[in-house]
């Protein structure tokens, strides 16, 4: 199902801690931004104490860089488990390439905040999300490598270049994605991903 707005926005009693101060501080981060956001902002509308919350998170950098990390995450898993599948490459790379356009459509208030805001994190925790996100870039450029390496898909264009141009597109969803329009996350993903195929095929 179309998840549309990420995870749950309500701040709901019925959500763990973590849960409700993660979905409390997506939704004010998006209407105020993170730095019109405090931290006693955050609490009241999750309807917890700041002792609870700094029982989970040691400041509101560490609510901004884990409303993106639990996606990526998320994604990580995913590509981990298609790519362990006992298929043909190309329908594996078109797989993954059609989740990740899934999983950030349905996440796209966590990423769109997160890439805004990103430039104030601390230089470490910003290291750490581009350390988490080669890794999944490295794991998708490996299937693309196989299939070059089982002359499935076209060797005279360097898989890291492929790698680049299909995220950064990517990327760029939240520049022009709009839940009310006329495609589905999963329309765009399978667009995406029958492009990507015939940018490989030899």
């Amino acid at each position: 199902m179309e998840k549309g707005r990420g995870a749950d926005r309500t701040g709901s009693p019925n959500g763990s801690v973590p849960e409700r101060l993660l979905s409390a501080a997506t939704r004010l981060f998006a209407e105020r931004g993170y730095e019109g956001t405090s931290v006693q902002e955050v609490v009241s509308a999750a309807g917890v104490t700041k002792g609870a919350m700094y029982h989970y998170f040691g400041s509101k950098d560490d609510l901004l860089y884990e409303i993106y990390a639990r996606v990526l995450r998320m994604q990580t898993e995913h590509l981990r488990e298609i790519a362990s599948r006992d298929e043909p490459v190309a329908d594996l790379v078109h797989a993954a390439a059609v989740d990740v356009i899934v999983t950030s459509v349905d996440n796209l208030d966590d990423s769109t905040i997160f890439f805004r805001s990103m430039h104030q994190l601390p230089p470490e925790k910003q290291r750490g999300v581009r350390a988490e996100r080669r890794e999944y870039h490295e794991l998708f450029r490996a299937m693309i490598e196989r299939g070059r390496a089982e002359g499935v898909f076209r060797d005279d264009v360097p898989a890291d270049l492929v790698v680049d141009y299909f995220f950064g597109s990517v990327h760029h969803l939240s520049t022009w994605y709009r839940h009310d329009g006329p495609l589905t996350g999963r329309d765009v993903g399978r667009h995406f991903a029958d492009l990507l195929l015939a940018g490989l095929r030899p």
